[in-house]
């Protein structure tokens, strides 16, 4: 089903590039739920043209960029809803973006921070339908953490795994902390403008507790490098005190080492660090 959409991807942009007097310039990217290419408005400026395979993940995506207009994302600047395509700034005018400055933990995690704000003020403008982070975790998260635990043969990271388990019960959102979360935190998510500003694209998002943000960017963000530092920054800035941050931290590490192990993927050893790490330097007391 995913080829059959991917053939036809290069049609949709070329007839959304027609349809917004966009001239479409070569593919940047393509998976298997989306794919990209470059495009130049007729004022010469540069863009990213967007069509998405699954039009509920369109919507939200757009939707929430519409939301933050002003913040530290991409402007939509066109938007074919009945193609799933939209045309959106191209940060730093190229695909990557910018240079990365040096003190770039710093300033993404204060544009998270504006980011999880602009969200509340804008509270009564929240798009209808966005999936909810206490569905994900319950129907999506947990269920496929434990599915995994119990399969997969976990070898030397056993007792890793079978340590870590139990905090899953210690996930409870904070309805004070509720905005719309950005959700895929990764870093080839955040590139930076001409200006040194990082902006943070290519969301999932949800409507749920800013801790899982937070938690996401501390474990995924450079997988392996700057875990600690980025976890001691999430606190300070988003003032959630580690050891409410600890858990959430914990789990999405887990999440992801079982999705490693079961995939083949080589990351699994880096994940494994990750978690134990997170496991011996983050306070255990339980929410």
């Amino acid at each position: 089903m995913a080829q059959v959409w991917l053939d036809t991807a290069p049609g949709l942009l070329e007839h959304a590039a027609e349809r917004c007097k966009l001239s479409l310039g070569g593919y940047h990217d393509a998976g298997h739920a989306s794919v990209i290419a470059t495009a130049t408005a007729l004022d010469g400026r540069p863009l990213l043209l967007k069509a998405w395979a699954d039009s509920a993940r369109y919507r939200h995506e757009v939707s929430a960029l519409q939301l933050w207009a002003g913040g530290p994302t991409a402007d939509v600047v066109e938007a074919a809803d009945d193609l799933a395509v939209a045309a959106l700034e191209l940060v730093g005018g190229r695909p990557g973006g910018a240079e990365r400055p040096g003190r770039e933990m710093q300033m993404v995690a204060a544009a998270l921070q504006s980011l999880h704000a602009l969200g509340r003020r804008n509270r009564r403008r929240w798009p209808d339908g966005l999936p909810l982070l206490a569905d994900h975790i319950r129907t999506e998260m947990l269920p496929r953490i434990r599915r995994r635990a119990q399969e997969l043969d976990l070898g030397t990271w056993c007792t890793l795994v079978e340590a870590t388990l139990p905090t899953l019960a210690g996930l409870q959102e904070d309805t004070t902390q509720t905005t719309i979360l950005h959700a895929d935190l990764y870093r080839e998510n955040v590139p930076f403008d001409s200006l040194g500003h990082p902006r943070l694209l290519d969301p999932l998002p949800m409507v749920g507790d800013a801790a899982f943000d937070w938690a996401f960017w501390t474990a995924y963000y450079n997988l392996g490098h700057g875990t600690d530092g980025r976890l001691a920054a999430a606190s300070r800035v988003s003032r959630i005190p580690t050891p409410i941050l600890a858990p959430w931290c914990r789990a999405l590490a887990l999440d992801g080492l079982l999705y490693y192990l079961e995939t083949g993927d080589a990351r699994a050893p880096r994940m494994a660090e990750v978690l134990s790490d997170l496991s011996a330097s983050a306070p255990r007391r339980e929410l």
